[in-house]
């Protein structure tokens, strides 16, 4: 969820809890205020009575109107507090029932007490206070929309800058020599974001060509001694004087300073793969590269006299020929030499996946170490960076490469996103 999102089902919440405690609030307030007029009106109409009994030392007529009615009782009871109270109001003219207040007190009149009821009907005030609980809730609604679409909209022009700056950390390219651009806004916070991820973005560059420099020169610098090293060798090889034992010394520094080559192709590649530093991608056609490369492979399939399996249908990837080169060269190298002589080899293409099973050891390689750099067999005559390469190809077009075992064949599988 946004954090726009976020911030509008907080301020949505806590403004509907404000408002309904204080719709709460407000209706018992308006209707004791309302009470406490009526009680006001009502003590007004009693003290009216009780000034027309001591001008003219009489009972008024009883009177029933709308408005109110009035009652007198005679009472023995010389002590009556004057008291307010609930009840039922008889509507003369509708003969209905309605909810009324009433003021109950004591008149003296030439030694004989009255108690004087004086009710009111309690409808008009109902209604008042239901008009105001309905104009008050549709306030409540209308407010909570314009809140809603002030948020959201305004929320969205605030969040603008931020969503700016994200999408061009989304699309930052370490390689790319533009630089950062962002306009002033008038958020500090953002300014401030836009300024930090500016000094990082400069930094991570100048960072990355001086590293760029460094293993460039680094591998440029390394080539030249191994190229005059295998001249030195080829020269000296030559020389019909050296002994048997000198050849087999000679051959061993071959194969080191051939390992040694293959191991700086290997971390420059590496690099390039992780940076991605590789854009010539294009359209392939993964069935014809695969049928390609098991013809290259087929002398060391029949030296090992593997039995061959495929089952390949058309798939098209879009990446760099040189890169899926690599891959197949890996993954078929790591099939044969790690297999055992009448072993077997299966292939399978899908338009989701790519598989390949082999025989081998008689258990299950480590997991946790197989795609690690430099990991690899007591055997094994390669740089341990095979697999790992093969990972960083999938990782970078973001295809999910797993091992299994089931007891009889080796799976690597890719599967295509």
């Amino acid at each position: 969820m946004k954090l726009s999102a976020h911030y509008n089902k907080a301020s949505i919440i806590i403004t509907i809890t404000v408002l309904i405690a204080g719709a709460v609030i407000y209706y018992f307030a308006i209707n004791q205020i309302a009470r406490n007029q009526l009680d006001r009106d009502l003590s007004e109409e009693i003290g009216e009575v009780i000034d027309y009994v001591n001008r003219n030392a009489k009972l008024p007529r009883q009177v029933d109107f709308d408005e109110d009615q009035t009652v007198f009782v005679k009472t023995n009871n010389p002590k009556f507090e004057t008291r307010f109270f609930d009840t039922i109001y008889t509507n003369p003219r509708e003969k209905k029932a309605e909810d009324g207040r009433a003021i109950s007190g004591l008149i003296s009149l030439k030694g004989e007490h009255y108690i004087v009821t004086i009710t009111e009907s309690y409808e008009s005030t109902k209604y008042l206070i239901q008009l105001i609980t309905i104009i008050t809730i549709v306030l409540m609604i209308v407010l909570l929309f314009i809140i809603f679409i002030t948020n959201k909209y305004m929320l969205n022009g605030l969040w603008r800058p931020f969503y700016s700056t994200l999408t061009e950390l989304k699309s930052f390219n370490i390689s790319d020599p533009s630089a950062f651009s962002h306009k002033p806004g008038k958020v500090d916070e953002f300014n401030e974001l836009n300024k930090a991820v500016e000094i990082m973005y400069s930094r991570v560059k100048n960072d990355y060509q001086h590293l760029k420099h460094f293993t460039e020169n680094a591998s440029h610098e390394m080539m030249t001694p191994l190229a005059v090293i295998t001249a030195k060798l080829d020269t000296l090889i030559q020389d019909e004087t050296l002994g048997q034992e000198h050849y087999e010394q000679i051959n061993d520094i071959y194969s080191a300073t051939g390992k040694l080559s293959r191991l700086n192709q290997s971390l420059l590649l590496l690099v390039k793969i992780e940076n991605d530093l590789v854009d010539d991608a294009e359209l392939l056609d993964l069935e014809l590269l695969i049928t390609q490369k098991l013809h290259q492979f087929n002398e060391l399939i029949s030296g090992r006299e593997l039995q061959i399996a495929e089952n390949l249908r058309e798939k098209k990837v879009f990446a760099s020929k040189s890169l899926i080169d690599i891959l197949l060269n890996n993954l078929f190298s790591n099939a044969v030499r790690h297999n055992i002589n009448h072993g077997k080899l299966t292939i399978t293409l899908t338009d989701k996946e790519l598989v390949f099973q082999n025989s081998g050891v008689a258990r299950a390689l480590d997991n946790d170490l197989l795609f690690e750099r430099f990991k690899k067999g007591q055997k094994s005559e390669g740089t341990g960076l095979g697999l790992t390469i093969v990972q960083n190809i999938c990782h970078l077009y973001h295809w999910n490469i797993t091992y299994t075992y089931d007891g009889l064949l080796h799976t690597f599988k890719i599967v295509f996103d």
